[in-house]
Formats: C-alpha cells, structure tokens, sequence
C-alpha cells in the first residue's frame, strides 16, 4: 500500500525481515502473479521464508517479478519442492488456511490466533492451495490446524495474495518485542514433519502387513483419519520414538500357541 509507514523495520535485518516468522507455503499455485503479490504481503509485514509445490507455470516465474513491487529478496530466495511433505519436513506446527474443513476435526483459528501460536512455535508454516481449489484432503491431514477468517457469511470469497496479506498481517501486529511463551520440553523437543511422516508411514506399513487396512476403497480415509489424528497430539522427537518403538515391539511378538 502507498505510503506504509516503514519506521519501525529493524536496520539489523534485510528489509525488515523478522526472524520467527511462519513459512508461507503455496501449494499448486497456478499464476506467476499471485505469487509475486504473495511476496509483496509477506515483506510488507517482514516474512521472507516463501517456499513453492509444484507451481504450475514453472519457476523462476517473470511475471511473479513483475508483481512483486521490490519484493526481491523474498523471490530469490524462495524455495522450490515437489510435494507438500518435503516443503514442511522441518517444520513443527503447520496450519491450512482454508474455509472448508473436509469433514476433519480439526481446531479452527481466526488468523489472530494463529499469530500467537507462531510466537510460542518459530518452526512453523501456513500451507495455502491453489487459486482454483485450495488445499486438497491429503495436505489439509498434514495440518494440526485450520485458520478460517470471519468474513462476511454471504460473501467470503479471497484470492491468493489477500489471504497470505491477512495471516501476514496478524503475525506483524504482535510486534517486534512480543516475548514468546515458554514450552517446557525437557530433554526432548517438537517432532518436526520429517519424523511425524516417517511415523506415519511406519504404522501404515504395519497396519498393511496385519490386513488392517485391507479393503482398498476404504484405504485413503482410514490412513488419513490416522495422520489427522496424530496430527493434532503435536508429538515430541522422543514421543515420536517411542510410538515407533511401540509400533516395532507388537510387530516383532510371536504369542505362543497356548497363550
């Protein structure tokens, strides 16, 4: 916007960059303009982590320079990923912007209240689909959470760029010297995505090999069903290794014949 008022960027970063911000991932987006506005929102309120699945029209993107308005650094720096699983690996705490909740139960935060849960998770992100359809069933299972913002019920209807504007936005507000609240984890630290996936995919594998998951019609739903729900324990590393543990252990026992 036209005469932003600047002066509270801090020199030290480039252009403002604040550090602890969530990533902003775009999942599919289709046009290389969007995502230039995308990045124009993000520097506009100090996020600079932009990281692209499987944009449709290639990248690097011409016209997302076009309509980034200066907002350079955060295409340069943008990273490029072939699903949504490896854009997220390192993150702990992902949310999906999105209006719909696909039937998941899932909690739903204004992007106010997710603000505030990215400064107590700075390994965070925002995973928003792509102009035609948003996010699909699979990505939203990635998700602990939904941000739903209250819009006019008759008249709710955002593109690409106003929606990472609003998220960005509420990140902006809680100022430069918000202290974070304090996780105690001892000994132990969140799961990132990488460790809760290699999870996922561990009692998957058992459940197939036990014929839990047998009728394929039903596959899909049962495996996502399971992802959500796990999803939403927001499991430690050391959590996470024990359930893998847990999930080795009754693979490996033998019950003896009279037992």
């Amino acid at each position: 916007m036209a005469g932003t008022d600047h002066r509270r960027l801090e020199a030290d970063q480039p252009d403002g960059a604040r550090p602890g911000g969530p990533a902003i991932i775009l999942v599919d987006p289709q046009l290389g303009e969007n995502i230039g506005m995308a990045a124009r929102a993000m520097l506009n309120c100090g996020l600079t982590d932009l990281r692209l699945v499987r944009p449709r029209d290639g990248w690097p993107n011409e016209r997302a320079a076009a309509t980034a308005s200066g907002a350079d650094l955060v295409l340069e720096a943008a990273r490029l990923f072939a699903t949504t699983e490896e854009a997220i690996n390192d993150l702990s705490l992902v949310f999906a912007a999105s209006a719909r909740d696909r039937d998941m139960i899932k909690q739903s935060h204004t992007p106010e209240q997710a603000a505030k849960a990215f400064l107590g998770e700075p390994n965070s992100g925002v995973l928003f689909g792509g102009e035609a359809w948003g996010l699909n069933n699979d990505d939203m299972a990635l998700a602990e959470h939904v941000i739903s913002v209250p819009l006019n019920p008759g008249f709710s209807s955002l593109n690409l760029s106003q929606a990472v504007l609003l998220v960005a936005y509420e990140w902006h507000k809680t100022g430069w010297d918000a202290g974070a609240p304090e996780l105690r984890l001892t000994g132990t630290r969140q799961a990132n995505k990488k460790e809760l996936i290699a999870l996922f995919e561990h009692l998957e594998g058992a459940l197939d090999n036990s014929g839990f998951l047998h009728v394929r019609e039903k596959r899909s739903i049962m495996v996502r069903n399971l992802r959500n729900m796990l999803g939403r324990a927001e499991l430690t590393e050391k959590e996470v290794r024990t359930m893998r543990g847990v999930i080795a252990s009754l693979v490996a026992y033998k019950p003896d014949i009279g037992d």
